[in-house]
């Protein structure tokens, strides 16, 4: 593929551009962190998202959405970490939709019209432990009459408490450790000995830690096959992944383009920051970082688009150079902006904070890395 986007991801671009920015800045960011919402996002804008046609970006035409794919959903998340933008996309219209494209018809038809009105969100309860290791999922999902009793803990489940449904991994054969033997499950959140217990992450975003206590659920909840849930599991995460390196991509070079800004008009000894070559070189280093890793994520979004066989491969990459580099991008931004860059009132560190729980989302830059290196046969 040329590695550049065509006329209508153009025009989407520059739609997702012009909505984020007047619509969630990082004005509105503020003010519903600042507001202490439950929710930590605002279900207003969630309709918006939905009236622009965001949410059923990865929805079929058949079922009522624009058929499009992780390149466009891409491009909407990138300009959601440009600005900040608080929203449940990327759990909902990406990972969450990715799985439900997995289910029976019944289920998509009973899921999907929420999601493309804005007025459903659904939340993973896939995390376990402090760090990404889904293959360690310990929760069992063990046959009761015509369904399953779910008993567990998962922990970090993003938008867990604002859900209408929750995508479960459970076990139902094998142990910790193994990738046979799991099984996707749809939750719903009144489900009797389902419980939760709501967490403010670091970047102000909204999780929570569940408890299942013999949750019970019928037959037709099961999303795949029994026992067959990593090949949908893997489909989920990658998506999730792509979509959390596109983010972060929109994350660091919001983050870049702030800094350059502050070089070009913050004068120290006279002359503007921005003139000293030792800035100069620091910033060129990481306008490539930035450019290097949006590359890489879409060629990543390209062949998970193809179902192409190497795309694991690349949006473990993509997801591991997306980290670095905007991790790098938020750093040296709050350094150029020097001891300001580590207050409130600018928003530098915001970004840094976002960037801190993005990176731990759907796998860090290392577990990345170590896959990148396992699937190469390092």
């Amino acid at each position: 593929m040329a590695m550049t986007l065509n006329d209508d991801q153009i025009m989407l671009r520059e739609s997702a551009k012009d909505f984020m920015a007047s619509e969630a800045p990082v004005t509105h960011f503020r003010k519903y962190r600042d507001m202490g919402c439950k929710d930590g996002f605002s279900h207003g804008l969630w309709k918006q998202f939905a009236e622009m046609g965001f949410t059923g970006i990865l929805i079929p035409e058949a079922e009522g959405g624009m058929g499009m794919g992780h390149i466009e959903a891409g491009i909407v998340l990138e300009e959601i970490g440009r600005n900040l933008s608080p929203s449940p996309f990327l759990t909902t219209s990406v990972a969450a939709v990715e799985a439900l494209k997995l289910a029976d018809k019944a289920m998509r038809e009973r899921w999907f019209p929420g999601i493309l009105a804005g007025e459903t969100v659904i939340a993973l309860a896939i995390e376990e432990g402090i760090k990404h290791r889904p293959e360690k999922i310990a929760c069992k999902a063990e046959r009761s009459g015509n369904g399953f009793k779910l008993s567990g803990q998962k922990q970090f489940v993003i938008h867990g408490t604002s859900s209408d449904m929750l995508i479960v991994a459970a076990r139902t054969a094998g142990a910790a450790g193994e990738t046979d033997g799991l099984t996707l499950f749809a939750v719903d959140k009144d489900a009797a000995g389902l419980s939760m217990e709501a967490a403010r992450l670091v970047d102000s975003a909204m999780a929570a830690h569940v408890t299942l206590d013999g949750v019970h659920v019928d037959a037709d909840a099961v999303i795949g096959e029994v026992d067959g849930g990593w090949s949908v599991l893997g489909k989920v995460l990658d998506a999730g992944r792509a979509g959390a390196a596109a983010e972060m991509v929109g994350v660091g070079s919001g983050a870049m383009d702030m800094t350059f800004e502050y070089l070009k008009t913050r004068k120290q000894f006279d002359r503007v920051i921005g003139e000293f070559q030792a800035l100069q070189h620091r910033a060129a280093h990481l306008y490539g970082e930035m450019e290097g890793a949006r590359s890489i994520v879409l060629k990543a979004q390209s062949l998970l688009d193809e179902g192409h066989a190497k795309a694991e491969l690349y949006v473990a990459a993509a997801k591991a150079k997306a980290g670095i580099a905007c991790n790098l991008a938020v750093r040296e931004g709050v350094q150029m902006h020097g001891g300001i860059g580590m207050t409130d009132e600018y928003d530098i560190g915001l970004y840094m904070k976002r960037d801190r729980s993005l990176n731990e989302f759907f796998g860090d830059a290392y577990y990345h890395a170590d896959r990148v290196a396992t699937m190469n046969g390092y």
